[in-house]
């Protein structure tokens, strides 16, 4: 992690471009997102003008984000376990090959609509890798303080682009037509690729072997589940993505048949849904500072419902524009409130899991409600379609009494430093099941607060991969209290105390404060076994550990 000392002439937002690796990585992403706004307005138009279908046309959205829903788990175990600067890179290339590709395919006359979905799935495939690596990638460079203003300057950047690429768009399409425009995308997509080849950052390493992908990604989507924060973070902007997708995935038809005009129009209300974003990404440290995020979220809902609205009932370019701006705004803050949200309740060593999961559920969410508003567009009106779309959003502006969002936190979740106890006998990494016992001596007095810090230990346990934790007080001797839980082989022991943050730790100190007892919890150790097992002569039936360890001041024994 590389940090530069803070400087008070720069923005908090822009304060994450003092840091050059950062700032190596995002202007060219930028570079690309004007090059793949240009494309969209090609493509989308490319596709009004060779397809009669509403259908097709809407789903131009869908062809570029389906894919992180069926890959963006696999990526994001991939991210985890493999370099992340080598999935960017990849899945960077993947994208400057569709828009090659594509290139070519216009240059020599060969558009069908099913070509053009074709290669947006393949970008999107390239999407899926890359974004969450490069979210996940984002704790690695900077600090944890720094993290919001880095989400939120990933999207300001994008809007940014977005308030010039697709007028830019409009105009190449209108005067040059779509190659110059789909060309100037393949040659922008080239600059992120080069960006990472050339630039390299720290990461801290796993002294463990890396895990199997089959394991990699049950433990993220374990870790994802067992998350209140991230399992909220992830429903609200599954819902959100599926109803606010209406505004962008229907404008090509609000265009042609609301406002009867052509590209540079459509150009001109992507631009003032980008810059409405902008703005909002500019503002979003004040508004953080001075409304709740809960309420924040669902005023951007209801602005992007309003945004519906106003695109289903208005005949003038210029009060849509307006409309677009807010619903642009209401955009940006959502997304990057629930991005923060995940980002800030992620371990590092899950955090590309746990971005993948919700990507995978977030664009699954937008792909739906690209088909979903297209078809109901199609089968009965572009207004019923807009107007039903806006009531959706207003639900689920309401979502968040159920769901709300949790004040961003800064607990710390850098994993903790761990020292494996030494066992008298040779375990192998695959040796298990192992059990592990804590017995705390507890008065009375303190037994409501007890309880209440192995809550917190068993939700820390659970997620990192324990299993059957239990908590047992003795009934001979009631200040007695004994913790078990158990992991599968020795090497998901190591990998669940390897996995435990300094934030997980904290809950230890605040058991071993609690303890009555003259000599610390004491902590044993034992490996399961098997009346049926043959037991081989170089396993005597206990063996003792010989020294203090992580888990308190204390010996273990394994018995065989």
């Amino acid at each position: 992690m590389q940090h530069e000392g803070p400087h008070p002439s720069v923005p908090a937002t822009l304060a994450p471009l003092r840091n050059q690796v950062f700032r190596s990585i995002w202007i060219p992403t930028q570079i690309s997102s004007l090059g793949w706004l240009v494309q969209t307005v090609a493509i989308s138009w490319l596709m009004v003008t060779i397809s009669a279908s509403d259908l097709m046309v809407a789903l131009v959205q869908a062809a570029s984000t389906l894919p992180a829903f069926f890959l963006s788990i696999f990526a994001g175990a991939i991210a985890d376990s493999f370099s992340r600067r080598g999935v960017m890179f990849a899945g960077q290339c993947l994208i400057a090959l569709a828009s090659i590709t594509l290139t070519i395919s216009v240059g020599v006359g060969f558009v069908h609509p099913w070509l053009i979905l074709g290669l947006g799935f393949v970008a999107g495939c390239g999407f899926a890798l890359n974004d969450p690596a490069w979210h996940a990638s984002v704790g690695d460079i900077l600090d944890k303080r720094d993290i919001p203003a880095a989400v939120t300057l990933m999207s300001v950047g994008y809007n940014i682009v977005r308030s010039i690429g697709p007028a830019l768009g409009g105009v190449i399409l209108a005067f040059f037509g779509p190659l110059a425009a789909v060309a100037l995308a393949a040659l922008s997509d080239l600059a992120p690729p080069i960006a990472i080849w050339r630039t390299k950052w720290q990461v801290r390493s796993s002294p463990l072997p890396r895990e199997r992908m089959a394991t990699a990604i049950h433990d993220g989507v374990r870790f994802t589940a067992l998350s209140s924060e991230i399992r909220a973070a992830i429903a609200r902007a599954a819902l959100f993505g599926m109803a606010s997708i209406s505004i962008l995935a229907l404008l090509p038809l609000v265009v042609r048949d609301q406002l009867a005009s052509g590209p540079i129009v459509y150009g001109v209300l992507l631009a003032g849904f980008g810059m409405g974003a902008f703005v909002a990404g500019m503002s979003n440290g004040f508004l953080r500072r001075t409304v709740s995020q809960n309420s924040l979220m669902a005023f951007a809902s209801i602005a992007c419902a309003a945004c519906c609205i106003s695109l289903a009932l208005t005949s003038s370019v210029g009060v849509a524009a307006i409309f677009m701006a807010i619903g642009g705004a209401g955009w940006l803050i959502t997304w990057t409130g629930t991005d923060v949200w995940v980002q800030l309740a992620s371990p590092r060593w899950v955090a590309g899991r746990t971005l993948s999961i919700y990507y995978a559920l977030t664009y699954g969410g937008i792909a739906a409600g690209s088909w979903i508003w297209g078809a109901v567009a199609q089968n009965y009106s572009l207004t019923w379609a807009l107007l039903r779309a806006a009531g959706a959003l207003l639900l689920v502006a309401a979502v968040g009494i159920v769901l709300p969002v949790r004040p961003w936190e800064e607990s710390d979740q850098e994993s903790s430093d761990f020292r494996a106890p030494e066992l008298a006998l040779d375990l192998k990494p695959r040796s298990g099941p192992i059990v592990a016992r804590v017995d705390y001596s507890i008065s009375e007095k303190d037994i409501d607060a007890f309880l209440a810090r192995m809550r917190a230990k068993r939700h820390a346990f659970n997620r990192a991969g324990a299993r059957n934790w239990t908590l047992q007080r003795n009934l001979h001797t009631p200040s007695l209290w004994t913790e078990t839980f158990r992991t599968p082989t020795w090497m998901d022991f190591l990998r669940l105390h390897h996995r435990l943050t300094l934030a997980d730790k904290e809950v230890d100190q605040h058991l071993f404060a609690l303890h009555a007892g003259d000599h610390p919890p004491r902590t044993v150790l034992s490996i399961e076994r098997t009346t049926d097992a043959a037991r081989t002569r170089a396993q005597p039936f206990t063996i003792f550990s010989r020294r203090p360890n992580d888990f308190g001041q204390t010996t273990g024994f394994l018995s065989s």
